[in-house]
Order: structure tokens, then C-alpha cells, then sequence
């Protein structure tokens, strides 16, 4: 089972929730009640009876490969999961494509240019407010990763020292698990 903080149960996303408050329209009240065309409660503004509707964000992620084959990895230095490791990853910003923002992610994060690879996959959980798209990129031979501003550390794992149970999310874990058995199946080739 997932973490609390990491669901849409959890502290941190409960309180983003609770962020919203007026209408995006017309910043009116908002209050939850039960649409019956759409069988579900929402927030509906009390003035101008617009719903408001709460979908997931896109996250960009990148799992950046140094050319022997190890992984970047962040310690997180902002919640949620502050603490834990993760791939450099964080939310797609108007006039980018998701891939663009993976790679500006990245730099943020883990101070590292890199080049996408091949999108790896997408991840998307019922009780996650997010949709996390994850490509594996290349790191050049010159970069050297650092932490960025939102990141306490940064190391270097070859595939079978990935810290499993010190990950951050379940997109972490379940995108670095597909990218070791698909480094493993290239491998064979």
C-alpha cells in the first residue's frame, strides 16, 4: 500500500485541495455538492454555477543514464516525499511539450543536460492527483550531476543498488523497476 502522503488521502494533497476556493471563472465562492448530469459531487461556484473542475497535473519525469550506466538520482528537498529518492521530475509548464519539460526538469534538478532516449511510460494511479509521463535520457560523458535547488543530494546507482525502499513515489519505483528489466532485455540483445 502506498504511502498516505503520496495518495490524494494524504496531508499534503488534502491540503492543496483545500486550496481552492473561488470560482475560476468569476472568483466566486466555491462549495461541493452532488451534479446529478454527472453523477458525482464538484466544486460549483455559488454565483455563476460554473463547475470547477480538479484533474490530475502532468509530471514530466526523466531517468537520466550516464554513459556507464548508472542512474541520476535526487534526494527530495521539498514535499511531498521530502527526503526520499526519486528521478529528477515536476510538472509541465504552459508552451512546453512534456518532453521539453523532462529535460528542463532535469537541469533543475540534478544540474545535468541530457538528451531524450525513448519515453518509457506513463503512470497514472486512481488516488494520485498526477499523470507522470517518464523518459529515459543520456547524459553526456563531460556533465557532472549536482543537487539543485529543490534537491538535498544527488548520486550515481548502477541498477542493482537503486535504493528500493527509500523511493519517493510509486511512479519511482514502478518506472525505475521497468527501465532495470529494459536495460536487462537490451542487454541480451
Amino acid at each position: 500500500m502506498p504511502s498516505l502522503k503520496s495518495t490524494l488521502r494524504g496531508v499534503w494533497w488534502q491540503a492543496q485541495l483545500k486550496r481552492i476556493r473561488h470560482c475560476f471563472v468569476c472568483g466566486g465562492p466555491l462549495t461541493r455538492r452532488y451534479v446529478a448530469a454527472e453523477g458525482r459531487r464538484r466544486l460549483v461556484c455559488d454565483d455563476c454555477s460554473e463547475i470547477n473542475y480538479t484533474n490530475p497535473k502532468v509530471v514530466a519525469g526523466m531517468i537520466p543514464v550516464m554513459p556507464d550506466g548508472r542512474v541520476v538520482l535526487l534526494q527530495r528537498d521539498i514535499e511531498p516525499a521530502k527526503g526520499k529518492w526519486s528521478y529528477p521530475a515536476g510538472y509541465q509548464e504552459m508552451g512546453e511539450s512534456v518532453s521539453e519539460a523532462a529535460v528542463r526538469e532535469t537541469l533543475e534538478e540534478v544540474c545535468t543536460r541530457t538528451t531524450v532516449e525513448r519515453l518509457l511510460d506513463v503512470y497514472s494511479y486512481p488516488d494520485a492527483g498526477v499523470v507522470t509521463v517518464v523518459y529515459v535520457g543520456n547524459v553526456g560523458a563531460k556533465e557532472r550531476p549536482a543537487a539543485g535547488h529543490e534537491s538535498a543530494d544527488v548520486k550515481l546507482f548502477a541498477p542493482e543498488d537503486i535504493p528500493w525502499k527509500l523511493l519517493a513515489f510509486r511512479s519511482t519505483t514502478d518506472a525505475l523497476k521497468a527501465w532495470v528489466a529494459s536495460t536487462k532485455k537490451r542487454s541480451r540483445r
